[in-house]
């Protein structure tokens, strides 16, 4: 363009809030975080779990918390996860709890810290019974990546998500532009960003069982619902 239809902040911002939405939705970026329980607190915050350092891992902060476990012995304890409200009815409809070593837990708020900032942002999970020593929970995150500032910063996000990413920040670019042309492009570049999402998960799910991995379709849910394949030939 003989002019300049972008300055660099705003496309920066685009390009960053692209990262932020493939690492959700592909739930590309997961670490192994830790965090210590305080004896008879049932609540903790996802802005409280370890992931490392963000300049070394890339990594800003935790998404949601997809299993929860602590140390026993040489191994490890799992902790059942359970909906917030079978949650709150069953365990949380106690006047006297009895501490112990956590049983189960659920989440409760929801998402992340913004990358600007904000701790009220965090989500936030509750276990039972209330912890009665301190243990070290082992949290498996799904989690989002620090902005890239230049071509130093660590990036998180795998190689195969990264490729969606310009299709989805050129998505958000045009959609600024708040005219009908531009919609329409914004709209072609929105499908190839599917695209580069769905081709990411299939290269990154094994071949062999593919479809016991996450994300990917399941090969009998054309039975399920009762439809019937089309015969050969008929279009």
């Amino acid at each position: 363009a003989p002019t300049t239809l972008y300055d660099t902040t705003s496309l920066n911002t685009w390009i960053n809030t692209a990262r932020g939405q493939v690492a959700g939705e592909a739930e590309c970026v997961r670490v192994l975080g830790t965090i210590s329980t305080t004896i008879d607190q049932r609540n903790y915050n996802f802005s409280s779990i370890n992931t490392g350092v963000s300049a070394t891992t890339g990594v800003a902060g935790v998404i949601h918390v997809r299993a929860v476990r602590y140390a026993v012995g040489d191994g490890f304890q799992w902790v059942r996860p359970r909906n917030w409200e079978w949650f709150d009815f069953y365990k949380m409809n106690n006047p006297v709890p009895v501490s112990g070593a956590p049983e189960v837990w659920a989440q409760y708020s929801q998402g992340a810290i913004p990358i600007s900032g904000g701790s009220d942002a965090s989500g936030s999970f509750y276990l039972d019974p209330p912890p009665n020593l301190i243990y070290v929970l082992t949290c498996d995150c799904v989690c989002f990546p620090i902005s890239l500032v230049n071509d130093a910063t660590k990036e998180a996000i795998p190689f195969m998500w990264t490729d969606a990413v310009p299709f989805l920040a050129a998505y958000f670019a045009l959609m600024s532009a708040q005219t009908g042309a531009r919609y329409g492009d914004a709209e072609r570049l929105y499908a190839h960003y599917e695209t580069f999402m769905q081709r990411a998960r299939q290269q990154a799910n094994p071949s062999v069982n593919r479809y016991l991995y996450q994300q990917s379709p399941d090969p009998t849910l054309i039975n399920k619902l009762g439809q019937v394949p089309k015969a050969a030939g008929t279009g």
